[in-house]
């Protein structure tokens, strides 16, 4: 086998931090962009949140490994959707979850505006680490009251430190190398 063959079959893998599927490892291919939530800054957002997730609803808009949301199941949150718009990712995405018997997952292979614009459920915690450099961030942001319920937050990884503003208030904030990263809570809960 050429080293080309082997290394364009080789997959990436981040493991899970904690729960029920604790240290078991989740596999995805290259793709421009992705990059998974790094480990510390995971165990952060968890420990942010309270790290027992049990009854809610979660969506990982910008899944990638789909990390996040099968973290949050792990954590027993009651449901997570992961929504990726890369094919190759998003079937990755499917593999881990039927390896893992993750039957609250729910994946969708669309764009996270798509998703947004026909979508209707409300979410308690929304995970948001879109690629950087495209404005994701002003995009969705603007959407997401609709997707939320009044309590809940929304975790925005971002090149960037978010401000708060007139719908949004940053409860939490950090940073690790070059990604900053934030929890959001709307103005008023």
């Amino acid at each position: 086998m050429s080293r080309n063959t082997a290394s364009s079959k080789k997959q990436n893998t981040v493991r899970i931090n904690a729960g029920e599927w604790r240290s078991r490892l989740l596999k995805f291919p290259d793709a421009e962009g992705l990059r998974p939530t790094p480990e510390r800054v995971r165990q952060t957002v968890f420990n942010w949140l309270g790290q027992d997730l049990t009854g809610l609803h979660c969506l990982d808009l910008f899944a990638g490994s789909g990390v996040m949301g099968f973290e949050a199941l792990s954590r027993n949150a009651r449901s997570a959707v992961l929504v990726e718009k890369t094919a190759a990712v998003y079937k990755a995405i499917l593999d881990n979850k039927t390896a893992l018997k993750a039957d609250a997952a729910r994946a969708f292979n669309m764009d996270a505006l798509s998703f947004l614009g026909q979508d209707s459920q409300l979410f308690d915690v929304i995970f948001l680490d879109p690629p950087y450099n495209q404005g994701w961030l002003q995009k969705v942001l603007p959407l997401l009251p609709a997707h939320l319920n009044p309590d809940g937050f929304v975790y925005a990884e971002a090149e960037y430190a978010i401000e708060p503003d007139e719908v949004w208030r940053v409860v939490k904030q950090s940073k690790a190398g070059n990604v900053f990263y934030h929890l959001l809570k709307l103005h008023g809960n």
